[in-house]
Formats: C-alpha cells, structure tokens, sequence
C-alpha cells in the first residue's frame, strides 16, 4: 500500500524559513505529489499551493503568495514546499497530496510547523 511521508517541519521565529518535502515511504511507487494543504488548528485543511507540470501551472493561497514556493524532483516522487518569512499564522500541520495510479493516495501523518512571533 502506497504511504505519504512528509517531513521538514519544525519550531521557527516569525521571518525564518523551513523546507517541507513529501513522498512515497518506499520511493520506488511511481507518485505524483502536486500539492500541499495547510490546517491550523480548529480549523479545515485547506490548498495551499499546486503544481502541475505538465499544465505548466502553478498555483497558491493568496496569504503565502510571494513567501511560499513549490517545486517537484524531475520525476514528480517528491514534492517540496520553500516557505520564508513564515508568520505566526503558518502554524499547523502541513500535509502533501500524491496521485499514484490514477488515485489520490490517503493522506499522510503531516508535518508540524509552529511559527512564534
């Protein structure tokens, strides 16, 4: 069964940066990791930046515009999240969404960002 890891997570002050990445726990599935949600706490996951490649499209929240940055490895197996200048606002758990055979793959456990001021 094909599992999501996301790591890169972590404690920062308000400015600093982290790097998230995601994949398939056994990098030999062939995943197609395209986005990444956000869900602080109490509150709903939501879409907080998309990358389809082959569209050539590319797309973000509106609050992380300018901060957040998404990327893939050349194969689309790894998704990567750049976020600078993080705010306090940005806490809460990120988590990746991966295609693989056509189907979205459940979702992973998430990584932690806390972000304090």
């Amino acid at each position: 069964q094909v599992q999501i890891v996301e790591s890169g997570g972590g404690s920062a002050q308000a400015g600093g940066s982290l790097r998230l990445s995601c994949g398939a726990s056994n990098p030999t599935y062939a995943v197609d990791c395209m986005s990444w949600f956000h869900q602080a706490p109490g509150k709903e996951r939501e879409a907080v930046a998309y990358i389809d490649d082959e569209r050539n499209e590319i797309r973000y929240l509106e609050s992380v515009k300018g901060r957040f940055t998404i990327s893939q490895e050349n194969d689309k197996k790894v998704l990567y999240l750049q976020m600078n200048n993080l705010k306090p606002e940005d806490s809460g758990v990120y988590y990746c969404r991966c295609l693989f055979a056509s189907r979205w793959v459940d979702w992973g456990r998430g990584t932690q960002v806390t972000v304090t001021s």
